[in-house]
């Protein structure tokens, strides 16, 4: 899948991603994933359901992937963050 139906889940408000999400679909792509990590998790989560529920009711889940990444610290040392994503299908 094209790296351009990605959305990445951030600290901006959800319905900045919801848009996003919308766009994606509008140039007719078959599938957007919405990826975040850690605290944004939650966020694409509400993401996922406010497109399905309010701006693309055909829009269904395909899949759902979790996993724990490793990212180094500034101190050199490495933390484990949570990552989830969450492919949307039209």
């Amino acid at each position: 899948m094209a790296e351009d139906n990605v959305v990445y889940v951030g600290t901006k408000p959800t319905m900045n991603y919801v848009l996003a999400v919308t766009t994606q679909f509008t140039n007719n792509p078959k599938e957007v994933v919405i990826k975040a990590r850690g605290r944004a998790i939650s966020r694409a989560v509400d993401v996922a359901e406010i497109v399905r529920r309010r701006f693309n009711t055909d829009a269904k889940v395909k899949d759902i992937k979790i996993s724990t990444e490793d990212l180094k610290t500034e101190e050199g040392g490495t933390i484990k963050v949570s990552s989830i994503e969450i492919t949307l299908e039209k």
